[in-house]
């Protein structure tokens, strides 16, 4: 089985590294793909180029427009692949935009799923990622071993689109307990306390969160270094943000959250982690 790869940035480059098989990949930037091409995988100088050599493709991008274009431009997926081709996208993106590419890929008879995954560096490095997985059922349970390769938690959820929803449910219970977590630690450095002792102590009760186990620690020793960027998870916000408007809801929590991140630094946003939003509260 031939596998493609395309976006080797902080989780695609671990994603890719699990999936063994004959690797082909491409990033637009090379350098990022180093380490893969150095462990035997074969560099493609384009989305085009990875189509014509692999029968399923993996995708992780940064914005919905980079996906559009990877796989509906001139030298995109869609536009240069064949007749039962599966192209997996990983990328929180559009649940619209999930859908244009499955029935434009239809027309291919080429199947499309939306499969936006979770779980930071550290889940893609130690193939422990949630995968929520939205297109045809039947496709879904044919690449399911692959997603084991990269994932603990694997679920399908839908029609095109659905993968895409369920990870905006995903950010948006993240999005207020980053500012819960940041809060916390926040007062308890405030009165005095042992900070780390705190954390310790009430990560391991009804506060207990990913987030609280993986990234206040980081944010205790001012490493925002980028697990999951910044600017990528205001991305997300908005998507969210977008789609309760559509349907008419309020998500008070997202919209804070939103505004908070939104008010950090253009550089800030685009070199660090999400955790950088302690910085907003020191």
């Amino acid at each position: 089985m031939k596998i493609g790869f395309i976006g080797t940035g902080v989780m695609g480059r671990s994603m890719a590294s699990h999936l063994g098989e004959t690797l082909f990949v491409h990033n637009r930037t090379k350098e990022k793909a180093a380490s893969l091409i150095e462990a035997g995988a074969v560099w493609c100088e384009s989305p085009k180029a990875v189509a014509e050599h692999a029968d399923i493709v993996f995708t992780i991008l940064g914005y919905p427009v980079d996906v559009e274009e990877t796989y509906l431009g001139e030298n995109g997926l869609i536009t240069n692949g064949r007749e039962h081709q599966i192209f997996i996208d990983c990328t929180t993106s559009s649940p619209e935009l999930a859908k244009k590419l499955f029935n434009a890929g239809q027309t291919k008879g080429i199947e499309v799923l939306d499969a936006p995954v979770s779980g930071g560096d550290i889940g893609a490095k130690n193939a422990t990622l949630s995968i929520m997985v939205g297109g045809n059922e039947t496709t879904f349970d044919q690449v399911y071993p692959l997603l084991e390769r990269i994932g603990k938690s694997i679920a399908y959820f839908g029609a095109a689109g659905s993968g895409q929803h369920t990870k905006m449910a995903n950010q948006i219970a993240i999005a207020s307990n980053m500012l819960g977590v940041a809060e916390s630690l926040y007062y308890a450095k405030s009165t005095g306390l042992d900070v780390e002792r705190v954390l310790e102590t009430i990560s391991k009760g009804a506060a207990g969160s990913w987030s609280l186990s993986n990234l206040a620690p980081r944010m205790l020793v001012d490493d925002f270094a980028p697990g999951f960027y910044t600017h990528h998870f205001l991305k997300d916000m908005k998507i969210a943000l977008e789609e309760a408007e559509k349907m008419n809801i309020q998500l008070p929590g997202l919209s804070l959250a939103y505004e908070l991140y939104d008010t950090l630094s253009d550089a800030l946003k685009q070199t660090t982690g999400t955790q950088i939003i302690y910085k907003k509260y020191q």
